[in-house]
């Protein structure tokens, strides 16, 4: 199967939703399913990060949506990618599918719309309960980032634009490559079509304009750290011990904020473990919720 058909079968998997006037795609599994559980990807890939997930939950209702300028939903040109809208679209969403109570699972950049939504819920803005949050490898606490050179130079206002045109499927699988634990079983395949779903619908010239959301983690780190220290959630930390970007050190200090949390490292693992030790990964997950 070519990599066009690969994301053609994954694109059928799901469904289009206008929300907010863009359209996002998402997955709806199992949707007769008794207990739910929503994932926020992380940046910059999209939801076929968590292909291999969905069957390790036969018995749960999983959501997974691409944000607005990601994988198969829309990329507006001229679009602040705000992570707050983020937060708009992701509830949204929720509220359109009917979910009364739901675990809330976010990787990467998704754990800044996990935690502008826990700022939501700590006002009593939602209409929804979200029963438990799962944090993975987020760089929340952006000081403590090992952000990469691409990152920083994708969110130049002046060497953005050229360094999204000049990126290739070549630096991009280096990239991948750099962040993962063993990188002889890095999943190249994998990659390669994760590199064809940003260059989808414009991607590359959104690419400066999403990187900018790093930005906002320094802009409310305030509002979005305060949510994690005044939640009474319950929270599980859970942590690839071998991340070089979102350290293990954040979980530590992570641990110490969260009033009610529960850490559980991942070892031998990288910065996607849904795809580089996804057995793993799914077993710690399913302790945490029934």
């Amino acid at each position: 199967m070519s990599f066009s058909d690969v994301i053609k079968a994954w694109e059928s998997d799901g469904q289009y939703i206008n929300i907010l006037g863009f359209d996002i795609w998402y997955i709806d599994h199992n949707p007769s399913a008794q207990n739910t559980l929503c994932f926020l990807h992380g940046y910059p890939t999209c939801s076929f990060d968590y292909k291999d997930v969905l069957d390790k939950f036969p018995e749960h209702r999983i959501i997974i949506h691409d944000h607005l300028g990601f994988g198969l939903s829309a990329k507006p040109l001229n679009n602040e990618y705000k992570l707050k809208f983020q937060a708009d679209i992701a509830l949204a969403l929720y509220q359109i599918l009917n979910l009364e109570s739901f675990y809330l699972f976010a990787h990467n950049y998704g754990t800044s719309i996990a935690t502008e939504i826990m700022y939501r819920e700590n006002a009593k803005a939602l209409n929804f309960k979200i029963i438990k949050y799962i944090l993975c490898n987020g760089s929340m606490l952006i000081d403590m980032s090992k952000l990469r050179p691409i990152q920083k130079m994708l969110k130049h206002n002046l060497l953005g634009p050229l360094v999204a045109r000049l990126a290739s499927e070549r630096t991009f699988v280096r990239n991948m490559k750099n962040i993962w634990y063993d990188k002889s079983k890095a999943n190249l395949p994998d990659f390669k079509i994760l590199w064809q779903l940003i260059l989808h619908n414009n991607g590359r010239k959104v690419l400066p304009q999403i990187t900018k959301y790093i930005d906002q983690r320094f802009q409310h780190y305030d509002r979005w750290i305060g949510a994690l220290e005044e939640t009474e959630k319950e929270v599980l930390i859970l942590w690839a011990e071998d991340d070089p970007v979102a350290v293990i050190a954040m979980a530590d200090v992570l641990e110490q904020k969260i009033k009610h949390s529960t850490k559980v490292t991942i070892e031998k693992t990288g910065h996607y473990p849904m795809i580089e030790n996804v057995d793993s990964f799914s077993r710690f997950l399913k302790a945490y919720i029934p």
